[in-house]
């Protein structure tokens, strides 16, 4: 496993480069985060290699948006965020219909090969390399990743509060999304010291140390929708300003 300096250098050259060797390396060295989160909620009625799945997916669109010099470490970024997948995961998992039995049968299978094609590679196989490597028709290979339904930043979900009308992309703990227009960074980064105390204790937490805006307004002794109210109107500031 690399040190915290170099795995940031390798995240500046793949924001420079996009090159898929660079996402790799990254990817294969924070791989173990996305296995010991499949392991902690294994176990639960969801199926270890599903939950691997769900988590590895979360790891490379972490690794594709990672910005080292937003002051975060990559662990503290991603470990929220894979967790928040996974909950999602669960919360469709449990409305799923039953599928017919050799829809789920054939969908272990590209499960495991799916996953054997990730570590070996780096990124998630097509339809077409899972049919080749699973001897499955294409038709089959579609059904069976249709098992696990698909997941939406929108999609409603039930906050960390219990609040029932929130967004996902709201209740996941790291949330950069926010910010990926403003690409002239320490232009965004000048804006951010002009926010008012509480705007930037907000950003801090929230953008910073990963937090989620349940934590968040505990830390602060407001409300979630509070903080969810603040996000809002940060970022129409900072697009105000910046765009």
């Amino acid at each position: 496993m690399m040190d915290q300096d170099k795995a940031d250098e390798l995240f500046r050259q793949y924001r420079k480069t996009g090159s898929p060797e660079i996402r790799n390396k990254l990817v294969e060295n924070y791989y173990y985060i996305a296995e010991i989160l499949a392991k902690k909620f294994a176990g639960r009625g969801v199926e270890y290699d599903d939950l691997l799945q769900v988590a590895s997916e979360a790891l490379i669109a972490g690794v594709e948006k990672f910005d080292p010099d937003m002051g975060n470490r990559f662990t503290t970024y991603i470990t929220p965020t894979m967790t928040g997948m996974i909950k999602n995961y669960f919360r469709d998992y449990s409305r799923s219909v039953r599928l017919p039995r050799r829809v789920y049968t054939a969908a272990a299978k590209v499960r495991e090969i799916a996953n054997e094609f990730f570590k070996e590679k780096g990124t998630m196989p097509t339809v077409g390399q899972l049919a080749e490597r699973t001897g499955f028709s294409e038709e089959l290979v579609i059904e069976a990743l249709e098992c696990r339904p698909p997941v939406s930043l929108d999609a409603r979900v039930q906050g960390d509060d219990g609040d029932t009308d929130a967004a996902l992309h709201e209740v996941l703990a790291s949330d950069t999304d926010m910010f990926e227009e403003f690409e002239d960074r320490e232009s965004l980064r000048a804006e951010i010291e002009k926010l008012d105390p509480t705007e930037k204790k907000v950003v801090t937490l929230r953008f910073i140390e990963g937090k989620s805006q349940t934590e968040v307004g505990k830390i602060m002794g407001v409300s979630q929708m509070f903080v969810s109210r603040a996000e809002r109107k940060i970022v129409e500031k900072l697009k105000e300003a910046l765009l």
